[in-house]
């Protein structure tokens, strides 16, 4: 099979800033490798405030959304729900399958599938199945997009916090080396002021950038060879493409290492 000409990456989180935690950097070296860049939360981060009303907040939040994306030169797309209600239904899911049949993406990063939040998890569940039918001629999207071709390799994200809901903390299968972009990915997650007030009150927070930092020197050190990482799980090729492929691994090269023991438990299992 010829190699896909095509180098389009979406990064597809719930929340804003969710990408800046756990995705920004990794997306920032695709785009130095030549990818076009998109970016999406499937909720409009309307919960995020103890102090704004909730329309405040909504507008708030996509303009710190808007503003981080074109820090990166990213292409910013719109929300389609709303907090603790993005939901495994009919409509957001045909809504979120014409996106990305429109956007084609060759690589498309997502939340973990097991985290501490139920918008994290359906989101990735809802991407996953968004692209399982992008080819699909009789899968109605809203609005209405032709089906697309070409192959995908899907990429989960490190659950937030480094576990999972049952406090489990997971391994990733390969850790992408961000030290190089960190100071960009600090000022992306920056354009999220209102977010500071916010998770000191409800997730005590006490430093919103120093606890994306530790996290990204945590994922560093579970990497044993990167100072800040950020870590990935490539998702069964299977409807995907017809064989297993790993064009991040192959895009970014030495800033890429994968975990030989994740590989190795994979196959015991």
């Amino acid at each position: 099979m010829a190699t896909d000409p095509r180098k389009v990456a979406f990064a597809v989180a719930a929340h804003p800033d969710d990408i800046e935690f756990n995705m920004a950097g990794t997306l920032m070296l695709l785009g130095q490798a030549g990818y076009e860049l998109h970016y999406m939360n499937l909720a409009d981060g309307a919960c995020g405030s103890q102090t704004m009303t909730r329309q405040q907040t909504i507008r708030t939040r996509r303009s710190e959304a808007r503003e981080a994306a074109r820090l990166i030169g990213a292409v910013h797309h719109p929300s389609l729900g709303t907090d603790l209600e993005i939901t495994y239904e009919p409509s957001l899911l045909r809504r979120l399958g014409s996106v990305i049949r429109r956007v084609n993406p060759t690589i498309l990063l997502i939340p973990a599938l097991s985290d501490y939040m139920e918008d994290h998890m359906i989101t990735a569940r809802l991407a996953v199945t968004a692209a399982f039918a992008r080819g699909m001629r009789n899968y109605p999207v809203s609005p209405p997009v032709a089906p697309v071709e070409g192959e995908l390799a899907l990429y989960h994200a490190m659950p937030h916090g480094l576990r999972d809901g049952m406090r489990r903390r997971p391994r990733a299968g390969q850790y992408v080396d961000i030290a190089s972009v960190l100071e960009r990915k600090q000022q992306m997650l920056a354009c999220h002021r209102s977010q500071q007030d916010w998770l000191d009150t409800s997730q005590g927070m006490n430093s919103y950038l120093q606890a994306m930092t530790d996290l990204s020197r945590e994922v560093g050190r579970l990497s044993g060879r990167f100072k800040y990482a950020e870590g990935w799980c490539r998702h069964l090729h299977l409807g995907f493409s017809a064989r297993e492929i790993d064009p991040l691994g192959e895009a970014l090269g030495a800033k890429v290492i994968v975990d030989q023991r994740y590989e190795k438990s994979l196959a015991k299992s």
